[in-house]
């Protein structure tokens, strides 16, 4: 089943929408608050008195120009002290509001740095609890690209809320002052300002519906940009000559983009002006109609410049105020992306009251009619599937590569859950026992293994991350996977960082790698070992040696190994064959051999590559 797709898809916003979208600010402000209370309360303060500065500033300017006309007129008036305190006032108010803006500036940067990191956790915590197949679904992989997006983009809506707050307070006092003189010149703005508001509206809406439409295209274009300058990429690059591909692929989709974006913005650039020129059409009719007034007398030169000053900043907040209501209800749309990753939930359900693992397994694994069906597909990865893995039986699944070989162990460590069937573990169904606990008592290396760039130990640890600081085990785990002399030509040995992103990082071959990958495997106490693919990049006294060690360790165990190579499918009690998802053989390597079917087959034609 697909995740649902975000229901704003359409080029065009209507204002019910972005109403609507405000909804998702209380949220939004609850994850703030949860980053920092203080600084979220101190920016709130600092943006109330900071509201109050303008029209304070322009009434103090308005008293200064007042007393000097009066002053002028009445030349043997020689009492200056009342002018020089609204100066000196003045000049405290302006000193005041350029430490506010400083201030708020301040707090906003410091808050934004504390949302991102807490909202980047957040995410990472949340997929934590996410299941193996979502991450393969590509829809779900463009929710959580938006969401990880989300985390730097909307720490500027922090600040366009809380300034949008900011100047709403700013222009009631503003309006205040303009209403008391004449009611419509409020009205000569508004008519003058909403033109622009809805051009920006517009814009942004197609702005939007652009963004979101190239959101799996961008990926591409990270992908490609990767591809093109990576260390890990760099060798096929230039064996198969793959630069000027890469580069037309990347030119091509950047050049679209450019084009997409390009056209936006000169269409959006060209009205804007056009709707700008309204403005200041509007704002100079205001002007003319004061400056009459005080012509006629009507006025004193101080409400003049009291009345030009709040009428030519209510204009700006005004158009700020629209311009950024476009932008907030935008970011507040974005935010249903973020958002909505937060309500997605993991399909592999946990029980309420979990049984604890049995230590020891006494019946084993038992698998009833389990099929597998993924996401989006026809096929079934695995079907029909009915055997038990034995307690201390070592268990080899063999079948060419799609025969659902890696997606059976998945199963088995609850990355998946059956489509069908069912998973027992001593009798009980699997669901039934906490999942941290059967995942402690699995020690699993999967083929595709990451490469950690981290320390040699960071490396091996990861295989039983509670015990990063157990020195004893790690050393103990690399010398069960032969990766303890590898340790030993490092420079700094267990504390070599590997990898070459970071400075003094050393590469490792691609069995050196695999040695430090089959050390994680040792990490824990397992009671069921599973490697798939364990000794591919091996060679074959690398791989005899580590098999020895592998079925001294294995001792009383069961262990589940995957592998192309007879050689080593044959050291186990029972071999499985699979093709297409089912299973089509199981038995002993010798009874195998003597039904002549599958496993013969393809036994006898690996054989005949050794003669």
């Amino acid at each position: 089943m697909r995740q649902p797709q975000n229901k704003i898809n359409t080029k065009d916003l209507t204002l019910r929408q972005r109403l609507a979208a405000l909804s998702n600010l209380p949220a939004f402000f609850k994850l703030a608050w949860q980053s920092s209370p203080s600084k979220t309360l101190l920016s709130f303060i600092l943006r109330l008195l900071r509201s109050a500065m303008p029209v304070a500033l322009l009434y103090v300017g308005k008293l200064i120009v007042d007393e000097v006309v009066l002053l002028n007129r009445n030349t043997s008036f020689d009492n200056h002290n009342y002018l020089w305190q609204l100066v000196a006032l003045e000049f405290i108010l302006a000193i005041v509001t350029d430490a506010l803006n400083r201030l708020i500036n301040l707090t906003d940067s410091l808050l934004g740095d504390l949302f991102s990191n807490y909202t980047s956790v957040k995410i990472m915590q949340h997929a934590a609890t996410l299941d193996l197949d979502q991450f393969e679904d590509s829809v779900f992989y463009d929710k959580l690209e938006r969401a990880r997006q989300q985390t730097i983009g909307r720490t500027m809506l922090l600040t366009q809320v809380m300034s949008q707050v900011q100047d709403m307070i700013s222009m009631a006092f503003l309006i205040t002052g303009l209403i008391a003189f004449n009611a419509w010149l409020i009205a000569l703005l508004v008519i003058a300002i909403l033109p622009a508001f809805l051009g920006e509206s517009h814009f942004n809406n197609q702005n939007y519906a652009l963004s979101r439409s190239q959101t799996p295209e961008r990926r591409e274009l990270d992908y490609l940009r990767y591809l093109g300058a990576s260390d890990e990429t760099a060798k096929e690059i230039k064996i198969f000559n793959l630069a000027g591909f890469v580069i037309d692929r990347f030119e091509t989709l950047s050049d679209k983009f450019y084009t997409d974006n390009s056209k936006l913005a000169v269409r959006r650039s060209a009205w804007g002006s056009f709707f700008s020129m309204l403005g200041s059409t509007g704002y100079y009719a205001a002007y003319v109609f004061i400056i009459v007034k005080t012509v006629d007398g009507k006025l004193s030169v101080g409400d003049l410049t009291f009345l030009a000053g709040s009428f030519r900043q209510l204009r700006a907040l005004m158009e700020s105020v629209l311009s950024r209501f476009t932008s907030v209800s935008q970011g507040a749309i974005y935010l249903d992306d973020f958002l909505d990753f937060f309500k997605i939930k993991p399909r592999i359900t946990i029980a309420s009251k979990p049984l604890p693992f049995p230590n020891p397994i006494k019946q084993g694994f038992t698998f009833e009619n389990v099929g597998f069906q993924y996401h989006n597909s026809q096929a079934w990865a695995n079907r029909y599937l009915n055997f038990t893995l034995h307690p201390g039986e070592k268990l080899s699944l063999v079948g060419e590569n799609g025969a659902g070989k890696t997606t059976l162990v998945k199963l088995l460590a609850r990355l998946y859950e059956p489509t069908e069937g069912r998973i027992l573990l001593d009798s009980i169904d699997l669901r039934d026992y906490a999942i941290e606990e059967l995942r402690l008592n699995l020690g699993i290396i999967f083929q595709d293994y990451i490469r950690y760039q981290m320390t040699l130990s960071q490396n091996i640890a990861v295989g039983n991350i509670a015990e990063i600081n157990n020195k004893v085990l790690i050393e103990k785990s690399a010398q069960e996977s032969l990766a303890d002399a590898l340790a030993q030509k490092l420079p700094n040995q267990y504390d070599q960082w590997l990898g070459r992103r970071f400075n003094d990082g050393i590469e490792l071959s691609g069995g050196e790698w695999q040695k430090v990958a089959l050390a994680r495997a040792y990490m824990k106490d397992a009671q069921v070992l599973i490697l798939d693919e364990p000794t591919a990049a091996l060679d074959a006294r690398a791989e005899y040696e580590v098999f020895q060690r592998f079925a001294e360790m294995t001792q009383g165990k069961s262990a589940v190994l995957i592998s192309h190579r007879f050689s080593t499918a044959r050291m186990a009690d029972r071999i499985m064959v699979l093709d297409k998802g089912q299973i089509i053989e199981i038995g002993t390597h010798e009874e195998l051999l003597s039904k002549n079917g599958r496993y013969a087959e393809l036994f006898y034609l690996q054989a005949k590559g050794y003669q």
